[in-house]
C-alpha cells in the first residue's frame, strides 16, 4: 500500500506560512471585491436615479434632448428617434439594472409613471475598464503575498531548523557512541532544542554504560570460560582413551567432546562478533571457503552419517578471495549442525559455487509463515525437540548482516530446508 504525502518540519511550516497568507489575503480581497461592487451599485443607482428625476420633471422634449450628459441616454415609451425604449430595455423591472452590448456596459435606471416607463442609460465602458484593471491589481497582490510567505516560511524554517539539524549531525556522529565527543546540551539554548539535546545526552550516557557492561561481559566470558571448556575438552579426551568404557558410555563421552568444541567455537564467535559491533578492531584470521569447508566436513560427516543420513559434499566451484574465518565457520557449522538436528532420514548436501555455498536437508523443514522468524533469538524449526536454545539462526543472521552476505531460506520438495549463503 502507498504511503501518503508525509512533508518534513520545514514543509510544514512553508505550508502553514502559505495558508495563513491565503486566508488572511484571500479574505482581504474578496472583501475589496465585494466593497467595491456594493459600492458601485449604490453610488450609481443613487447618482442615475437622481439624474433620472430631474428629467422627468422637465416640461419638453427640447429639454430632454439636451440635459443627459454625453455618456447618457434617455428613453421612454411612445419616444421618437433615439428616445425609444430599446428592446433589451423593455423586459427589465422598475430599478437599477447593469446591461452589456458586446464590448460595452451600460448601468440603466427604470422608472414607470403614470403608465409609461422611463429609462435611463450610462456608458461605464470606462469605468469597466478601471473597475477590471483594480481586480487585476487585487489579483496580483494576493499572489505576490503567496509567494512572499511561502519565502518567508522557507527563511523561518531554515532559521528556526538550523539548530535541529546541527544537532542531528553531531548525533549522527561515530564519535559519540565511542565517547569521544563532549555533551551536546552545553551547546544551546535552554529551549525545545536545548532540552532534546539534554534528553539525547541522558539517553547516550545510559547506553554507552551499556555497551561498557557488554564489553566487560565479553572480556569475562573470554576469560573465565576457556579454562572449564578446556578441562571438559581434555577430560573428554582421557575418557576416551579408557579401554573399559563401554560403547553407551562412549557414545556419550564423544557427545561432551563435540559439544564443548561447538561451545567453545560459539563461544569466540560471539566474542568477536560483539567486539567488532562495538567498534574494537579485531585481527581475524582469513581462509576461502574450501578450507573452512573441509574442517567442517570432516567434523560432521561421522555424526551425520552414524545418525544414518547420507552426506554429499559438492566442491566443484568455489568464490574467489578470503573470508574472516571463525564467522564463516560459524556460519556453515550452524547451518550443517542445524540440518543434521533437525533430520531423521534421508540426506544433507553442501554445496560450494561461485558465489557462496548451499546447506540442503531432507528434514521436516520450516512452514512459509515461520521461516522470518527462525532467524530471531532463541527460536526454534521444531519447539518439541529438547536440544538447542535457538541461537544458531539468529548468530547466522547477525554474521551475514555484518559481513555483507545474503542468506535465504528455501524448501525443499517434499520436505526439507535450503540455505543459500552469498559471499559475494
Amino acid at each position: 500500500m502507498r504511503k501518503g504525502f508525509r512533508p518534513s518540519l520545514a514543509q510544514r511550516i512553508i505550508i502553514a506560512f502559505f495558508l495563513m497568507s491565503l486566508t488572511v489575503a484571500g479574505t482581504f480581497a474578496v472583501g475589496t471585491v465585494l466593497t467595491v461592487h456594493f459600492l458601485e451599485e449604490r453610488l450609481l443607482s443613487t447618482e442615475l436615479g437622481g439624474d433620472l428625476d430631474q428629467l422627468l420633471l422637465m416640461d419638453s422634449m427640447d429639454d430632454w434632448r439636451h440635459q443627459p450628459r454625453p455618456d447618457q441616454y434617455f428613453h421612454f415609451d411612445g419616444g421618437p428617434g433615439p428616445f425609444a425604449v430599446p428592446d433589451d430595455v423593455v423586459r427589465l423591472p422598475q430599478g437599477f439594472h447593469e446591461l452589456f452590448r458586446g464590448d460595452q456596459a451600460f448601468h440603466a435606471m427604470v422608472r414607470e409613471v403614470d403608465g409609461r416607463r422611463y429609462a435611463l442609460l450610462q456608458d461605464q465602458s470606462d469605468f469597466r475598464r478601471r473597475e477590471t484593471l483594480m481586480y487585476a491589481v487585487v489579483f496580483t497582490g494576493l499572489v505576490l503575498s503567496l509567494v512572499l510567505a511561502a519565502l518567508l516560511g522557507w527563511l523561518l524554517a531554515r532559521k528556526v531548523l538550523a539548530p535541529v539539524m546541527r544537532l542531528a549531525r553531531q548525533v549522527r556522529h561515530r564519535d559519540q557512541l565511542l565517547a569521544l565527543a563532549p555533551p551536546l546540551a552545553p551547546d544551546y539554548a535552554p529551549d525545545e532544542v536545548g532540552e532534546l539535546a539534554a534528553a539525547f545526552d541522558q539517553t547516550l550516557t545510559q547506553l554507552r554504560q551499556a555497551l561498557k557492561r557488554e564489553q566487560l561481559f565479553t572480556s569475562d566470558v573470554s576469560h573465565e570460560l576457556r579454562t572449564p571448556l578446556m578441562v571438559l575438552a581434555s577430560s573428554a579426551e582421557l575418557l576416551l582413551e579408557n579401554p573399559a568404557l563401554d560403547p553407551r558410555a562412549r557414545k556419550q563421552v564423544l557427545r561432551i567432546a563435540r559439544a564443548s568444541t561447538d561451545m567453545r567455537d560459539l563461544v569466540q564467535t560471539f566474542i568477536q562478533l560483539a567486539r567488532v559491533e562495538t567498534g574494537q578492531r579485531a585481527l581475524s584470521p582469513q581462509a576461502d571457503l574450501a578450507e573452512v569447508a573441509g574442517e567442517l566436513v570432516e567434523h560432521w560427516r561421522e555424526p551425520i552419517e552414524s545418525k544414518g543420513l547420507r552426506f554429499d559434499y559438492h566442491a566443484d566451484a568455489m568464490p574467489p578471495g578470503l573470508y574472516n574465518a571463525p564467522f564463516l565457520r560459524a556460519v556453515l557449522g550452524n547451518l550443517l549442525r542445524n540440518a543434521w538436528h533437525y533430520s531423521d532420514s534421508g540426506r544433507i548436501c553442501l554445496t560450494l559455487t561461485a558465489v557462496g555455498f548451499v546447506v540442503e536437508d531432507s528434514g521436516a523443514g520450516i512452514p512459509e509463515s515461520f521461516r522470518e522468524a527462525v532467524f530471531e533469538p532463541f527460536v526454534r524449526g521444531e519447539r518439541e525437540r529438547g536440544d538447542g536454545l535457538g541461537l544458531g539462526l539468529s548468530l547466522v543472521q547477525r554474521i551475514c548482516a555484518h559481513e555483507g552476505w545474503d542468506i535465504r531460506l528455501l524448501p525443499v520438495a517434499p520436505h526439507g530446508c535450503r540455505f543459500e549463503v552469498r559471499l559475494i
